[in-house]
């Protein structure tokens, strides 16, 4: 199960999520976690005006705040390797990946 993102991707294969932002001018730097590591999840979805997020709690991690000012609508910002932001189109798509990962925890 694949999320298509603004500058990277959000893989779930039942047991490990990977998540990799596609930075511009150097490789991608993938992020695995395990599903069961994982305390919590956020998602926001996306408005025609605004990227959505999903990011996933760890534990013994302090979740970053959102950005502020008015662009940012409230995401998490670029360099938290635990969120991705998500354009409109993908939010039927990171919904259920976010379901899935919620059921593999429990």
């Amino acid at each position: 199960m694949d999320v298509k993102g603004v500058l990277g991707t959000i893989s779930f294969d039942g047991e490990w999520i990977t998540i990799t932002k596609t930075p511009i001018g150097a490789r991608p730097a993938p992020v695995r976690l395990r599903a069961a590591d994982i305390t919590g999840t956020r998602f926001k979805r996306a408005s025609r005006l605004f990227h959505g997020y999903v990011q996933f709690q760890l534990p013994g991690t302090v979740t970053s705040g959102g950005k502020g000012g008015l662009m940012a609508g409230g995401r998490p910002p670029y360099e938290d390797p635990n969120s991705l932001s998500i354009p409109h189109k993908s939010n039927d798509a990171a919904e259920k990946l976010v379901a899935a990962v919620e059921q593999a925890r429990s």
